[in-house]
């Protein structure tokens, strides 16, 4: 579980990087999950585009998502979605206590 000032810390990391990666209308499947679940292996912050066509709202596919890749929501703003999971073999982020 993240702290106000570790949130604010990703917040401000994110706030840097591009939406890399989309859910579309198809929602979540088997192969957006994979694909998610290694690229926070490997940058351990993300942030995903929900785009307008996504019937379900916001906050559910953030939460969807959170607890089937084990991640913590950083922040949702419109149809952007921050995660962030920690990579304990090799961190790539320091996060302040």
């Amino acid at each position: 579980m993240l702290n106000s000032k570790q949130k604010r810390q990703l917040k401000g990391l994110a706030m840097k990087e591009a939406a890399l990666y989309q859910i579309g209308k198809n929602e979540i499947s088997d192969n957006t999950l994979e694909m998610l679940d290694k690229a926070l292996t490997a940058r351990e912050l993300i942030k995903i585009s929900v785009l307008n066509s996504v019937l379900s709202p916001i906050n559910q596919i953030a939460l969807d998502l959170s607890s089937a890749l084990k991640a913590d929501v950083v922040e949702e703003i419109g149809h952007v979605i921050v995660l962030y999971r920690q990579n304990n073999e090799k961190p790539v982020i320091k996060l302040v206590k």
